[in-house]
C-alpha cells in the first residue's frame, strides 16, 4: 500500500533543496507526496534553528501538524532539520506528541525510518554533537570524506528558479553563529554533481539556478582551488535551457577580483551581490570575530558599481551585538546611508546556543536592542527605497513567476528576500522573461513597462 507524506519546509534556500532531496527519496521508494498535512499520512516537518524567530515558527508548524493527529488522515508527524539536529533528544522532551526527531545522518534510509514509525516503532532521538569534528581540519584532508551518493530530488514546486546546493557546511568561526556546529565544516561539491543536477533542474521546468551554500566565496577551497567557482560559472550558464545563473552568501572578507570579475562578465550571471556584512564598525565586527570596517566595505561596493552600475547587492546586519556602543551602532547607520544597497536585513541580536557570544559581557539591554531595531529598520527601508526609485528609467530583464499579479524578478532581485518587478495590463506566463524598462517604485518594489 503507497504511504502518503506532507514536507513541510521552513527557512533558506538550501533547506527547500533538502526537503526536495528527501522527497526525492521517499518518491524512489514508493511513497505518495502530497501537499497538504491535513491528506498525508506523515507530515515531514523540515525545520530551521537559526535565530529564535525561526525556531518559533519550527515549533508552531510541528504542534500545528501534531493537532491534527487522531482527527483525519495524519498519524504521525516527524521532525527533520536544523532545528531538529541542533536540539535532538532535548527537542524531542519539550514535543513529546511529536513521533520523531530525526538527524541528518537519518536522511539516506529516510523511506525506512518514517515506515518504522508508521508501523508503531519507537525512534531513539539523537544527542546533539559537534559536527565540525566529523571532518579533517584541513581542508585539503576532506577529499576521502565525501561519499558517494545516488542523486535524488523530487521539485516540490513549479517556479521557474530553483535553488542547486554546491557545499555544505562552514569553516568560518562568527561568535553569534551557531551553523557551523550543527552543519558542520565546509565541504564542496563536486563540479560533476552540480553541472548533472544543474542539467536535471533545467529538465523539470527551471530556467534561473540559485546556488546556495553556507559560504558561496569558500567553494573548491577543500577540492584543491579556490578559483574553482570561476570555472564553473561558464560551464554551468553555457548549459542549453539556462537563462540565469545567480549567486548567493558571499562573505565580503573572501571576495577575490578574480571571483568579482566572473560574475560580471559571465554570459547569464546576474549582477547580483549577497554579501554578509553583520555591521561595520570595527569593534563589532572582531567581536564577532569578522573581518573589514565602513571603508573596506564601501569600498568593495564602489568596486562592483564602477564595473556593473547597475548591480544589485543586499545583504543582512545585527544590531545590539554585545558591546555595540552607540558610536559603533551610528557608524553602521552611516554605513546603510551611504551603501544604498537593493535589499537590507536588520536582526535582533539575541543569545544562541553553541556560541562564543553567548558568553561575552556587555550585553545590551533589551530595550535598546528593540530601539536600535526599530531605527535602523526604519533607515533602511528609506535607503532600499532611494535606490529602487533611482533604477526608474533603468532597462531589466524580468523572470515572470506569478501569473496572476503579473510579477517577477529582474536580475538585481533575489528570490523571495528582495523586491518584485511587476506590470500592469500584461498576460506573461510563469517562466517567461521579459524585456522591460522601470517606471515607477513602490518601496522596493518596482513597476515596469515591457520593450
Amino acid at each position: 500500500m503507497k504511504r502518503t507524506v506532507a514536507v513541510v519546509t521552513l527557512g533558506c534556500s538550501r533547506n527547500e533543496v533538502d526537503s526536495e532531496e528527501l522527497a526525492g527519496r521517499l518518491a524512489a521508494d514508493g511513497w505518495t507526496l502530497v501537499d497538504d498535512v491535513e491528506s498525508a499520512e506523515v507530515a515531514l516537518v523540515n525545520t530551521c534553528g537559526f535565530i529564535e524567530s525561526a525556531k518559533k515558527d519550527s515549533i508552531d508548524a510541528l504542534l500545528e501538524a501534531n493537532s491534527l493527529k487522531g482527527h483525519g488522515t495524519t498519524r504521525a508527524v516527524v521532525a527533520v532539520g536544523c532545528m531538529a539536529e541542533r536540539y535532538g533528544n532535548e527537542l524531542a522532551e519539550a514535543l513529546p506528541d511529536t513521533d520523531a526527531i530525526l538527524s541528518f545522518d537519518d536522511y539516506q534510509d529516510i523511506s525506512a525510518r518514517l515506515q518504522s514509525i508508521i508501523a508503531g516503532n519507537a525512534h531513539a532521538p539523537h544527542i546533539p554533537r559537534d559536527r565540525r569534528a566529523l571532518l579533517p581540519i584541513a581542508p585539503a584532508d576532506r577529499s576521502d570524506a565525501r561519499e558517494v551518493v545516488e542523486f535524488s530530488r523530487k521539485r516540490l514546486g513549479s517556479a521557474p528558479w530553483a535553488p542547486l546546493k554546491i557545499a555544505s557546511g562552514c569553516d568560518r568561526r562568527c561568535s553569534f553563529c551557531a551553523i557551523p556546529y550543527f552543519r558542520g565544516a565546509f565541504l564542496s561539491r563536486r563540479p560533476h554533481e552540480i553541472m548533472d543536477e544543474a542539467r536535471w533542474l533545467v529538465a523539470n521546468g527551471v530556467s534561473e539556478l540559485f546556488l546556495v551554500s553556507e559560504n558561496t566565496t569558500s567553494y573548491g577551497k577543500d577540492l584543491g582551488d579556490l578559483q574553482l567557482m570561476e570555472k564553473l560559472l561558464p560551464e554551468i550558464a553555457a548549459i542549453d535551457g539556462v537563462e540565469r545563473v545567480r549567486l548567493s552568501y558571499l562573505q565580503p572578507a573572501e571576495m577575490r577580483p578574480s571571483l568579482l570579475q566572473a560574475m560580471i562578465s559571465t554570459p547569464k550571471t546576474a549582477a547580483y551581490f549577497d554579501l554578509s556584512f553583520q555591521h561595520s564598525a570595527p569593534a563589532v565586527l572582531r567581536r564577532m570575530r569578522r573581518f573589514g570596517d565602513n571603508e573596506k566595505f564601501l569600498h568593495l561596493i564602489n568596486q562592483i558599481r564602477v564595473l556593473s552600475p547597475e548591480a544589485g547587492i543586499r545583504s543582512n546586519f545585527i544590531v545590539g551585538f554585545p558591546g555595540e556602543t552607540e558610536e559603533d551602532f551610528n557608524e553602521l547607520a552611516a554605513f546603510i546611508t551611504q551603501a544604498k544597497l537593493d535589499a537590507v536585513g536588520i536582526f535582533a541580536y539575541s543569545d544562541e546556543d553553541n556560541t562564543e557570544a553567548l558568553n561575552l559581557d556587555n550585553k545590551i539591554e533589551p530595550e535598546v536592542i528593540a530601539r536600535r531595531l526599530e531605527t535602523l529598520s526604519s533607515l533602511a527601508d528609506e535607503m532600499v527605497s532611494t535606490r529602487a526609485q533611482a533604477r526608474i528609467g533603468e532597462k531589466v530583464r524580468v523572470l515572470i513567476d506569478d501569473a496572476e499579479l503579473q510579477e517577477g524578478r529582474a536580475a538585481h532581485q533575489g528570490p523571495e528576500v528582495d523586491g518584485s518587478t511587476s506590470f500592469i495590463g500584461t498576460n506573461f506566463e510563469v517562466g517567461q522573461y521579459v524585456d522591460a524598462v522601470i517606471i515607477e517604485s513602490m518601496g522596493a518594489d518596482l513597476v515596469a513597462k515591457p520593450l
